[in-house]
């Protein structure tokens, strides 16, 4: 029997298509979303909410920035898509910028963060093998997250996503996090790369210390392997500087580059400096739509925002703000600790109500995000102001009293 079109927007017959026909892989909030402007999303059935996760760092500059619209629209409507194949002038001009952005080389440019980690997990094992047959090792950081294809998640360090796919991919370990002598000694000759996130997103917000990270740097060194950061979250402004690696003063070999990029347009980046950026040559790697004419364009206008509307530095101004507001929110269930970097902020529950406070700011009109059962994760937009903080805290306060925590 020939099924009825859905009507689009309506909640109820959307649910009941996701239920027949999209594979289970989140547990999706009942709304509907119709339109977006700012930090703001309005739902179909015309609820404002203030969205301070932004597509999980994506929306960088807002939603629908007027700067990204338009450079998507121009380029719409002169040229979508051409192959890699071929010039494209966008794929170049992008190059340009990030390289200048982060003092890294040359770019490849992917479709998601998680490609963008496999070519680097990629170049790391060719450079290895130039150097040595069983130079093949990765190391990796307990509580991290590069990534859900196979490659990006052999280096993720969190047994929930890796063991339902198992056997990964050989040769890569995994250490604590922030612990120098766990990492000196999974560190060997026979050590192709390390990979780091200079703050752990998916695994708490959990910024890295400095020596650690300094240290990662000297023994990449020492071993003659690469070092790379995976800045698909922190990159692009999110923690006050344009790359965290910057705020760090500790540069890598190779710089992971997604979410905030393209402005809410899919587009990732693998960019690297020295031997780094000379181990691919011609068939060694490549991608039909990574790179294309129109996700450049709207990376370069959301990268160019970034950096004329200085929302690195705001950033770090409302980041402080945010923080010490979530610091004197002091709600029943108790807070242990706020973390994080900029905009990139944790408040740990002494309790395990994490998904309760999440459901009720969600009925308050408040998007977060939860990471486990004690952590509440803010990645607001770069372009948020005071007034989105204090309206942001009190909607937060209305959803600790509305579950009594």
């Amino acid at each position: 029997m020939q099924e009825t079109t859905l009507t689009r927007g309506n909640l109820e017959e959307t649910q009941e298509a996701y239920q027949k026909h999209i594979m289970a892989t989140y547990a999706r909030f009942p709304v509907v979303f119709e339109r977006g402007e700012g930090p703001y999303l309005w739902s179909t059935d015309g609820r404002r909410y203030l969205d301070f996760l932004a597509g999980i760092a994506v929306n960088a500059v807002g939603h629908c920035h007027p700067r990204v619209v338009e450079a998507i629209q121009h380029q719409a409507a002169r040229l979508i898509h051409v192959s890699n194949l071929y010039l494209i002038s966008q794929q170049a001009e992008l190059a340009q910028t990030l390289c200048r952005l982060s003092g890294m080389e040359k770019a490849f440019f992917a479709n998601s963060g998680a490609e963008a980690n496999e070519a680097a997990i990629k170049i790391a094992r060719k450079f290895g093998r130039s150097i040595r047959d069983d130079k093949t090792a990765l190391v990796g950081a307990e509580g991290s997250f590069h990534g859900r294809t196979l490659g990006a998640l052999s280096l993720t360090g969190q047994e929930k996503y890796q063991k339902p796919y198992e056997p990964l991919v050989p040769n890569c370990s995994i250490v604590p996090w922030n612990n120098i002598g766990a990492l000196e000694a999974a560190v060997s000759d026979r050590t192709c790369a390390i990979v780091l996130e200079p703050v752990q997103g998916e695994g708490g917000v959990r910024p890295a210390d400095p020596e650690y990270l300094q240290a990662a740097r000297d023994l990449a060194d020492r071993y003659d392997a690469l070092l790379i950061f995976d800045e698909v979250q922190t990159g692009c402004g999110r923690t006050g500087t344009f790359f965290a690696f910057q705020g760090y003063g500790v540069t890598p070999d190779i710089l992971t580059v997604a979410k905030a990029m393209g402005g809410g347009f899919p587009i990732g980046g693998c960019l690297a400096r020295g031997r780094a950026a000379e181990v691919f040559q011609p068939g060694d790697h490549g991608t039909t739509y990574g790179g294309g004419p129109l996700a450049c364009a709207a990376a370069l206008a959301a990268l160019e925002v970034i950096e004329q509307e200085g929302l690195a530095d705001n950033a770090r101004k409302m980041g402080r703000l945010l923080e010490e507001g979530l610091r004197s929110l002091n709600p029943p269930c108790g807070v242990r600790e706020v973390r994080g970097k900029g905009l990139m902020l944790a408040m740990v529950l002494e309790q395990p109500v994490a998904r309760d406070v999440l459901n009720a700011a969600f009925e308050e009109g408040l998007l977060i995000n939860a990471i486990g059962t004690d952590v509440l994760r803010f990645l607001p937009p770069l372009i948020i102001g005071e007034d989105h903080i204090s309206e942001c805290l009190e909607l937060l306060k209305k959803a600790f009293a509305r579950i009594g925590a």
